[in-house]
């Protein structure tokens, strides 16, 4: 594994617009390829790729659209639905977005003829994050400026509500831990709650400000990462409230942190975009350096492979893909 080493994209893949958000479906959909989607200024894109990391018979990446969403509106977040399937007939797409209008949508897609989408009004200022329960996908949960976290059904309706200190910066509902919701701060607490009582069940503290994203690893539902400030921090829920790892890696503050879905010690941050160049970073526990740095033109958006060790970054009229080691 090389140490620190500057890469340039594995893979890229050109769009029509500005790439605000990007995420890979986390879910299985019942097909060899995974889906990806993306959202521009004004409509949410829908596609599927597959790497020769997964697929011999694959030269470098294949990559198919099948499926743009008009949106009317900058998309500002993606949450996918565990009952999207390409393997049933006909097939469905049903995805979640956040929109700088402050609403959701609810879009679901047989990929032909039927193209639903449904708003969900309620927050009274910017949604930072959503997500859908992992195992059915009949709630969706949001988290936003107003300082609230809302757990909605398929209807709009609001199911909970639980008020926050301040804004809401990350919301993750783990497969494993189902009746529990971890919410990220911007003031630099995560909490969790049990959405059976709606009662706040565990804190843990950054003690630094800003919280910008907060992730909860898949492969060990102790560990929490975050970045805060110019810091990722991460912590082991049965030792500590406080983080038992922290660094600094972004000079111009972080961004986002996300877990590998592959490996519970391998971790992205991105710096702030809006420089000239954004980076990302690959850290894996066990290295003091970064693993992997990468640049992408002014990039928004990160997102982790299913099964891969490889992660994507959106920007001005493409998304960057990088593969690195486990």
């Amino acid at each position: 594994m090389k140490q620190d080493s500057t890469r340039n994209t594995s893979y890229t893949v050109d769009c029509e617009d500005y790439v605000h958000v990007v995420k890979f479906n986390p879910f299985d959909s019942g097909d060899s390829s995974s889906l990806i989607a993306y959202g521009g200024n004004n409509y949410v894109v829908v596609g599927s790729c597959r790497f020769q990391e997964e697929d011999a018979e694959v030269e470098g990446m294949q990559y198919k659209t099948l499926r743009t969403f008009h949106h009317g509106i900058r998309v500002d977040a993606i949450a996918w639905s565990p009952e999207t399937r390409l393997d049933a007939i006909p097939p469905q797409i049903r995805f979640c977005t956040a929109a700088s209008d402050r609403k959701l949508r609810l879009f679901t897609s047989d990929l032909q003829d039927k193209n639903e989408f449904k708003t969900f009004d309620g927050h009274s200022d910017y949604v930072n994050d959503l997500v859908f329960a992992p195992n059915e996908g009949q709630e969706i949960a949001s988290v936003s400026d107003d300082h609230t976290c809302r757990v909605w059904d398929l209807e709009g309706n609001e199911k909970a509500h639980f008020v926050l200190r301040s804004a809401g910066m990350s919301v993750c509902w783990h497969p494993e831990e189902v009746f529990k919701l971890m919410v990220a701060e911007k003031n630099g607490t995560i909490r969790f709650y049990d959405l059976i009582t709606q009662q706040a069940i565990l804190s843990l503290e950054c003690e630094q400000t800003p919280l910008m994203s907060a992730d909860w690893c898949l492969k060990n539902t102790f560990k929490i990462g975050a970045v805060a400030g110019s810091d990722w921090l991460i912590w082991d829920i049965t030792r500590s409230s406080y983080p038992q790892d922290k660094r600094p890696v972004h000079v111009d503050r972080a961004r986002l942190f996300r877990w590998s879905r592959v490996n519970e010690n391998l971790f992205a941050t991105t710096g702030y975009p809006g420089k000239t160049t954004t980076q990302l970073l690959v850290h894996h526990l066990g290295h003091p350096q970064p693993i992997l740095t990468g640049t992408a033109a002014v990039g928004s958006g990160l997102t982790w492979h299913r099964t891969l060790p490889l992660c994507a970054v959106g920007g001005d009229h493409k998304i960057f893909f990088w593969v690195t080691e486990m």
